[in-house]
């Protein structure tokens, strides 16, 4: 057993990303847990009353440890002219929906009120991104009996995040679906394949290092072992998972999708993100755009309405860069070919 599964308390170092916005499920989260991972909710969006009851409704179901990823939170700040223009330059996509134009948008931080909530009800794991959390947040959380971890996509965002004191830090390759979690530089100077940054952090830091971009089946998991991870964090497979909460049409269009298919966008969030190319992402590529999070509030509207309306042409379709290798199954299925798949790809690096 290695460190982090030892100290976790979890028979395997796989991790289930904390996927904000519904995809992580309750019924997700537990099921990857009781699998042998590690099930974490995507808490980034969660107002503090549904958060409460996602954690209560996971530890009915389980006594495994399980993990929440909070948003460190950072300054955002526009002029109403901005947001004028950056609103107008979204009114096609409002007039193709059936949608009213937005009379203006309001931005709250909710992070302090839900670390409040994961200190009260001490949840085993609390993962972190965007940013990494204060050296004092670390220690409150670990004093409570949590295992902290944070995310980087540089080796200076490792080291960064080691300084604080975390137990682990996800090193977040540039194949990852979903937001990037860059903050010490320019993201597309942190656009750093896994098997470059993976070896990197591991020299780097004394932590253990968790692996994520482009993890999707066994073959995967070896390759980031064998540079140095004792841990693995995978995405877009989970979110195919039936337990995920994904849209059918997102699963659907993954499954459909070549690997040529993702573009990393700023337009639905304010923070470049990796998911697949589609009518929102090419129509709306150059137009003015908000930081994160009053663009992702702007968009908000469009984004439910294209999926209440089943089109998938204005949702956010997050995906990694190996969507042919995604499978629609159940966790199970999943974790169980996950363990085989691994078994046989170290035995044949033996063999060879």
């Amino acid at each position: 057993m290695n460190r982090i599964a030892e100290e976790i308390g979890i028979e395997l170092p796989w991790f289930q990303a904390g996927m904000a916005g519904g995809v992580t499920t309750v019924e997700l989260v537990t099921s990857v847990s009781e699998a042998g991972g590690l099930g974490q909710l995507g808490a980034g969006y969660m107002n503090v009353e549904s958060l409460r009851e996602a954690i209560d409704a996971i530890k009915k179901q389980t006594s495994k440890p399980f993990g929440v990823n909070l948003f460190v939170p950072e300054a955002c700040s526009w002029k109403k002219e901005e947001e004028t223009k950056a609103s107008l330059a979204l009114q096609p996509a409002r007039l193709a929906l059936g949608l009213e134009a937005e009379e203006g948008i309001h931005v709250t931080d909710a992070y302090d009120e839900l670390l409040a909530v994961v200190l009260e009800k001490k949840v085993p794991v609390v993962s972190f991104t965007f940013g990494k959390p204060s050296a004092d947040t670390v220690e409150v959380l670990q004093e409570n009996g949590s295992y902290v971890i944070g995310t980087a996509t540089t080796v200076e965002e490792a080291i960064l995040n080691e300084a604080v004191n975390v137990d682990a830090v996800v090193a977040q390759g540039s194949e990852a679906g979903g937001h990037r979690g860059t903050f010490a530089s320019d993201f597309q100077q942190a656009l750093i394949g896994t098997m470059s940054l993976v070896p990197q952090v591991v020299d780097a830091v004394r932590v253990p290092v968790i692996a994520a971009g482009g993890i999707m089946d066994g073959r995967a998991i070896v390759a980031a072992e064998a540079l140095g991870a004792e841990g693995v964090q995978l995405g877009t497979q989970f979110l195919m998972c039936k337990e995920s909460g994904a849209n059918l049409l997102h699963k659907l269009a993954i499954s459909q999708a070549p690997e040529t298919a993702t573009v990393l966008t700023a337009k639905f969030s304010g923070k470049p993100a990796r998911g697949l190319a589609n009518r929102f992402t090419e129509e709306f590529q150059e137009v003015p755009t908000l930081p994160y999070p009053a663009q992702n509030e702007l968009t908000k509207p469009i984004r439910a309405q294209a999926a209440k309306q089943q089109d998938a042409s204005y949702m956010s379709l997050w995906a990694g860069q190996s969507p042919r290798l995604a499978k629609e199954q159940s966790v199970t299925q999943l974790m169980s070919a996950l363990k085989s798949e691994s078994l046989a790809g170290k035995q044949r690096l033996v063999i060879d």
